[in-house]
């Protein structure tokens, strides 16, 4: 499988903030930070430039263009993969990495895809949302898998059954291998575009991008369970409005906001 790599040079942190929700909006699914520099990758089938030009014109950002395997993508962004650390709550890092003392939960991951900076962020902020919450006896659906690691802390804090979907067949993978290293049961892993199910829920987690999820808002407020509640993540602050009016339009409460960086992570609930 061979990827497009997008560089971007002489950028800001801001910048690459921004241009990573965009990105990931249009199918990127791969990010390299360096300073002043971003990488972003993307499946070679999937890749069109009318759709990078429209995003890359309307704000100024030139590019270059560079074929290059899985193979080697992965090797090279896998070397500087970095843990992720809540406070004293959470830490997932990667096999290479030495233990992390002095957390709660610790989940070894096998990094096959990076998310970038705003990968970090959000997942940060998923986390520390979730340690506010009492998965103890419920069943979660995580909406955007990746890694798995969310499905994987909420079965460590008590979930008794979680649904984690993912529409990437990599993705799906890595989510089992890291499930199955981490000793964790009480997990189904379905691939799928959209959220398939029959079943309700009492948490809903979904870290993806602003476009999937408004899409699918009214089918997670669909599957939700009285009293439900939601953390939804992979956006920018810019983009809080579009999804509160999302959530009350579809019968859901807003909570609160947390942010980290231009990333934020909304807490909503059914009544």
């Amino acid at each position: 499988m061979k990827y497009t790599q997008v560089q971007f040079t002489n950028q800001t942190a801001q910048q690459n903030e921004i241009l990573i929700a965009m990105l990931a909006d249009i199918g990127f699914e791969g990010f390299e930070e360096n300073e002043n520099e971003l990488k972003a990758f993307i499946n070679q089938s999937e890749f069109n430039k009318e759709t990078l030009d429209a995003v890359t014109n309307s704000n100024n950002f030139s590019y270059s263009l560079t074929e290059i395997e899985q193979q080697n993508w992965n090797a090279e962004w896998e070397s500087s993969f970095e843990p992720v650390i809540i406070d004293d709550f959470a830490a997932i890092r990667a096999g290479f990495h030495k233990p992390v003392k002095n957390v709660v939960h610790e989940i070894i991951i096998t990094p096959k895809m990076s998310f970038g900076t705003g990968h970090h962020a959000t997942t940060y902020l998923m986390m520390e949302q979730m340690s506010r919450l009492n998965f103890k006896d419920k069943a979660v659906l995580d909406f955007g898998t990746g890694t798995g690691v969310l499905a994987i802390l909420a079965v460590k804090m008590g979930a008794t059954s979680v649904l984690a979907i993912d529409n990437d067949e990599w993705s799906i993978d890595n989510a089992k291998e890291n499930i199955e290293n981490n000793s964790v049961e009480n997990i189904t892993i379905k691939m799928a575009e959209s959220i398939i199910t029959d079943a309700k829920y009492d948490i809903i987690l979904a870290n993806i991008n602003l476009n999937v999820i408004l899409q699918h808002m009214d089918v997670i407020a669909g599957v939700c369970n009285p009293g439900a509640e939601i953390l939804l993540s992979g956006f920018l602050s810019a983009d809080e409005q579009a999804i509160k009016a999302s959530l009350i339009s579809n019968g859901l409460i807003f909570n609160e906001v947390k942010q980290k960086k231009d990333w934020i992570c909304i807490k909503a609930n059914r009544p």
